[in-house]
C-alpha cells in the first residue's frame, strides 16, 4: 500500500494523520478474540486497574512477546511498510504494542502526554498506529491531538496516568506538562470519530490525551503498536518506563535487538 505524499505532508506537518478503514474485517475479528483472551489471562506486563464508581481499564503491553496474533499484526500486517514511508525510513524497528481497553462506565481520562520521554528512544523517526475495534467518540475516550505539538520540540516530563500509578523519575531535561484544557480555545486540538479499523498515526512526540468512557453500552479497545525508523537510537536515562528499557543495549546503541527486531527493510 502506498500512502500519497499528501498524507504523508499532513502526518509530517500535523503530528498526526487519520487513516479510516486501514485495517480490514479479518484482522479486527483476530485481534478481538486475541484482546478476550488477555483480558482473560493477562500477559506479564499487565496495568490495568478498577475505577471508583464502576469501570475497567484494561492495560498491556510488549503483548507481541508472547501471542501469536499481535506477532503476526505487529511483523506481518501493513503497519511496518506504512511506517518506512511516514519516516522515511530504509529499516523500521518494532518497539512495543500495547493494548488500551476502557469498558462502559469507565469515567478514567487519559492525561494529556507525550510518550517519547516515557521511552528509552531519541531520534525523530518514532510514531505510532492507534486502531481501534468499536465505534469511538470523544464520549467514549477517543484520542485528542494538540496539532502540530511534536514540532515544539518540548518533552513532558511523565506523570502516572493512573491514581497511585508508578511514579516516573525527574529528568532536569524536561519540563512540566501545560495545562492543554485551559489553552483549547488557543491551541488546536483535532479528533476524529472513528468506527472498528480505522487508525489515527500520530509522532512520538504529539500530545494527546483522552476523556473517561462516559456511556454505558459501547467499549473502547484501543491497540497500538509503536515502530522506529533510520535516526531512533537507544537512550538510557531517566524517566523512562522501566519495563521498556533494554538490557541488551547501551547508550546511543542502534535499537535493532531481539526486544526491538527488525521489520521491515528496504
Amino acid at each position: 500500500m502506498k500512502i500519497s505524499q499528501e498524507v504523508i505532508n499532513e502526518f509530517q506537518q500535523n503530528g498526526v494523520v487519520y487513516l479510516p478503514g486501514l485495517i480490514d474485517e479479518t484482522w479486527q475479528q483476530k485481534l478481538a478474540l486475541a484482546i478476550e483472551n488477555d483480558i482473560q489471562h493477562p500477559g506479564p506486563f499487565y496495568h490495568g486497574y478498577q475505577v471508583e464508581g464502576g469501570g475497567n481499564f484494561h492495560g498491556n503491553m510488549r503483548l507481541w512477546e508472547t501471542d501469536d496474533t499481535f506477532k503476526s499484526y505487529c511483523f506481518d500486517s501493513i503497519l511496518p511498510e506504512l511506517a518506512a514511508q511516514f519516516m522515511h525510513s530504509r529499516q523500521i524497528a518494532l518497539f512495543y504494542d500495547q493494548l488500551f481497553v476502557k469498558e462502559p462506565g469507565t469515567n478514567a481520562p487519559t492525561r494529556w502526554h507525550n510518550d517519547q520521554p516515557y521511552w528509552p528512544i531519541r531520534g525523530n523517526d518514532v510514531m505510532s498506529f492507534w486502531l481501534t475495534l468499536d465505534h469511538a467518540t470523544v464520549e467514549t475516550g477517543v484520542l485528542e491531538f494538540v496539532k502540530g505539538s511534536h514540532l515544539w520540540q518540548q518533552w513532558f516530563q511523565p506523570e502516572p496516568f493512573a491514581e497511585g500509578g508508578d511514579e516516573y523519575e525527574t529528568n532536569p531535561d524536561y519540563v512540566p506538562m501545560r495545562d492543554i484544557d485551559a489553552e483549547r480555545d488557543e491551541l488546536d486540538i483535532i479528533s476524529w470519530e472513528m468506527q472498528p479499523g480505522d487508525v489515527v498515526a500520530f509522532h512520538g512526540l504529539t500530545v494527546h490525551g483522552a476523556k473517561g468512557n462516559s456511556t454505558q453500552d459501547t467499549r473502547r479497545r484501543g491497540y497500538t503498536v509503536r515502530y522506529c525508523g533510520d535516526d531512533a537510537y537507544y537512550y538510557n536515562g531517566p524517566g523512562t518506563n522501566e519495563h521498556l528499557q533494554n538490557p541488551q543495549l547501551k547508550q546511543g546503541e542502534a535499537l535493532f535487538s531481539q526486544q526491538y527486531p527488525k521489520v521491515w527493510e528496504e
